[in-house]
């Protein structure tokens, strides 16, 4: 042992380091990095498989999984270092969406005064009704099909993915250096993952249409997270469920309390709300579903609500 200039006795360095690691261990999430390894397990299993519906379905909810995970992570878990979230999250075998650009904007649709803004919201489905006015017809009818489950979960992942790339483009070419380099870095990820899945026997367009169901199943979230209301506070919605879908959305379906406290857990959600249940509810005025069974049986061919938003008034609000 070691002793300082005042007689005390010091660890050795090798003993020092790992106490601190130990203690920085203690404060992680380890229900998060629970997930994080089961969901790449669940991966790695589908991928060692020949293919068909088995590897699909484990890679549909590997996929989701690993998404919401990165949900949680762009709001300070798992590690209490934000550079170390960051690394953990530039891998996204979901491919389609970077890990930075989707913290930038889903950081920006925290704002909730602004929630449903077809402008100032980046994850809103909103439309300005001047603008849903010059649409030709058989593209307002398709947009009115996504406001439906159906429509969200078949065609929903494919425009909101169409739009995003073309914002995203547009924002590349206009000289914004940030979203260029969100997406280098996000690109060996896409990469190391299609080299992965070709030498793997399962087949890659297998993969990739896991990747849409895995988009598909996550438009079952965000449908009916949020409605057009005078009152911010009641534009957040809460689904009253704990089955499967909750958990591969780690409780994010009681939004409404994610959207008051960011910074708990997935694991928590759930006990917050039940405490303080009659409150959450009046402050976004009743805007509850009992289970995800009854989102489908309400809205599964019913669309939940106009396209163009129907309290906007125009940019001058």
């Amino acid at each position: 042992m070691q002793h300082s200039q005042t007689g005390q006795t010091l660890a050795p360095p090798s003993i020092a380091g790992l106490h601190t690691i130990l203690r920085a261990a203690a404060r992680w999430e380890w229900p998060t990095i629970g997930l994080f390894l089961a969901a790449y397990a669940l991966m790695g299993v589908a991928l060692m498989l020949t293919g068909g519906a088995v590897s699909f379905v484990l890679l549909v909810l590997a996929l989701t999984l690993h998404s919401s995970l990165s949900h949680e992570i762009l709001h300070g878990g798992p590690f209490r270092s934000a550079r170390a979230a960051t690394v953990l999250g530039l891998f996204q075998p979901g491919l389609f969406v970077p890990y930075l650009r989707f913290k930038t904007l889903h950081l920006a649709h925290h704002h909730d005064s602004r929630l449903t803004d077809p402008y100032d919201d980046p994850e809103s489905n909103y439309l300005d009704p001047d603008l849903w006015d010059t649409l030709p017809r058989w593209h307002r009818a398709v947009l009115r099909w996504n406001n439906t489950l159906s429509g969200r979960m078949l065609v929903g992942p494919l425009i909101g993915t169409a739009a995003f790339l073309r914002d995203e483009i547009r924002r590349i070419r206009s000289g914004e250096p940030d979203v260029a380099l969100h997406w280098a870095l996000h690109l060996p990820g896409v990469v190391a993952t299609l080299v992965v899945v070709t030498v793997a026997p399962l087949s890659v367009w297998t993969y990739l249409a896991a990747c849409y169901g895995a988009l598909s199943v996550l438009k079952i979230r965000t449908f009916l997270e949020h409605q057009a209301h005078a009152r911010a506070s009641a534009r957040t919605a809460v689904v009253e469920d704990r089955g499967l879908l909750a958990l591969l959305f780690l409780n994010n379906n009681f939004h409404v309390v994610h959207h008051m406290h960011p910074q708990v857990p997935w694991y928590r959600l759930p006990a917050v709300y039940a405490a303080r249940r009659d409150k959450f509810l009046r402050r976004n005025q009743g805007y509850v579903f009992r289970s995800y069974a009854e989102v489908f049986r309400r809205y599964l061919f019913v669309a939940k609500d106009p396209v163009a938003h129907p309290l906007w008034r125009g940019t001058g609000d």
